[in-house]
C-alpha cells in the first residue's frame, strides 16, 4: 500500500515510518524542511497549511497518517494562533485533500490531553468532554481536529481513525521534552527541576510500542473508531527523576519550582478498547524503556 505520514521526520513519526516500512508499505514522508531519517522512503517537502501543496503531495496515496502538529505545549502556550493554524487548519487540509484524492482512510494523531475536558478521573473513548475544562490551546486544537474527522465522515463519508496517544518516550526524542531535559541535567551533574510537586502523572508509553499499533489500526475493524494508546503504568514526574537517579547509580539532585499554567495533571485512561479490538498492548516497562532511552541518549549526545 502507498502510505503517507505527515510529520514523518519527527520523533513519533519516524518510528511510525519504521513500522510501516517493516510491514511492507511504500511510505512517503510529508514534512517541512526536515528530511526522513532513512533513505528508502519518499519525501515531499510540504507545509500542511498550504492546501494546494497538500493536495498535490497526497495524490495516489491509499492511507494517510497525520502526525504533523505543534506538540510542544510550552510553544503552544506562547504561540496560540500558529498552533490553531497548524493543528486545526492543517488537519482540515489533510481531510479535504483525502476527500478529493479518494484516500481510503485518514489516521489522526490525537492525545490523551483531550481528557482534560472530562470531569471523571477514570476515562475511556466514550467519556464526554466539557469544553470549559479543556484548559489549553493545545488540548482545544486536538479536540477541534477530532471534531473535523467526525464531520468529514458524517458529511462526506471520508473514513478516519483517531489515535489518542499517551505520552511517548524513547530514542529520537526532541531535546525540549521532559525526559531528555532531565537526562541532560543528570548526566551533566546538574539538578533535575520539577514544575509543581511532581505528582502530575502520565502513563508513559515507549515509542516503539506506540508505533506498532499504527500497523494494527489499518485493519478494517478500526475504521471510524477512536483508540486510547496508553502505557501500562502510572508514572509521576517525580518517578521519572527517581528512575533516572536509580539507573545512573544515585547522586542526582531534584528541586521543585511552581507549576506551569494549563498543565495536564493526568487521568486514568483506559486502553482496553485497543487491546480488545486490535490485539495491542504496551510491552516495554518504563524501567526497561528508560534504560534503552539513556543508552540512546549517551550514544547520540555524549559519544560524538
Amino acid at each position: 500500500m502507498k502510505t503517507g505520514v505527515t510529520g514523518g521526520s519527527g520523533f513519533i513519526g519516524s518510528h511510525v515510518v519504521d513500522a510501516l516500512v517493516q510491514a511492507g508499505h511504500e511510505v512517503t514522508v510529508l514534512d517541512h524542511r526536515v528530511k526522513p531519517h532513512r533513505p528508502d522512503v519518499g519525501f515531499a517537502d510540504v507545509d500542511i497549511v498550504n492546501f494546494s501543496a497538500v493536495l498535490n503531495a497526497t495524490q495516489g496515496l491509499d492511507y494517510m497518517f497525520h502526525l504533523a502538529a505543534v506538540s510542544n505545549v510550552n510553544y503552544a502556550f506562547a504561540q496560540p494562533l500558529y498552533t490553531v493554524e497548524l493543528n486545526v487548519l492543517g488537519t482540515g487540509n489533510i481531510l479535504e485533500a483525502a476527500r478529493h484524492n479518494h484516500i481510503r482512510r485518514v489516521f489522526l494523531a490525537s492525545t490523551v490531553w483531550v481528557y482534560s475536558g472530562c470531569r471523571d478521573e477514570d476515562v475511556s473513548e466514550d467519556s464526554p468532554f466539557y469544553l470549559s475544562g479543556a484548559g489549553h490551546i493545545y488540548t482545544s486544537s486536538k479536540i477541534a481536529s477530532e471534531f473535523l474527522c467526525q464531520d468529514y465522515y458524517n458529511l462526506y463519508k471520508q473514513p478516519f481513525t483517531i489515535l489518542r496517544y499517551g505520552i511517548p518516550y524513547g530514542p529520537r526524542m526532541r531535546p525540549e521534552l521532559v525526559i531528555p531535559i532531565f537526562l541532560k541535567n543528570a548526566l551533566a551533574g546538574e539538578s533535575i527541576t520539577i514544575s509543581g510537586d511532581g505528582s502530575q502523572y502520565r502513563n508513559f508509553i515507549y515509542v516503539e510500542d506506540l508505533a506498532r499499533v499504527h500497523v494494527l489500526a489499518l485493519d478494517a475493524s478500526a475504521e471510524n473508531q477512536v483508540y486510547n494508546l496508553e502505557g501500562p503504568t502510572k508514572i509521576t514526574i517525580r518517578d521519572i527523576a527517581e528512575t533516572i537517579n536509580r539507573i545512573l547509580g544515585g547522586g542526582v539532585k531534584i528541586v521543585y519550582t511552581p507549576a506551569r499554567p494549563g498543565d495536564y495533571a493526568g487521568k486514568q485512561v483506559s486502553a482496553e478498547k485497543a487491546r480488545r479490538e486490535l490485539g495491542w498492548e504496551a510491552r516495554v516497562s518504563f524501567e526497561e524503556g528508560m534504560r534503552r532511552t539513556i543508552q540512546w541518549y549517551r550514544q547520540t549526545y555524549q559519544e560524538k
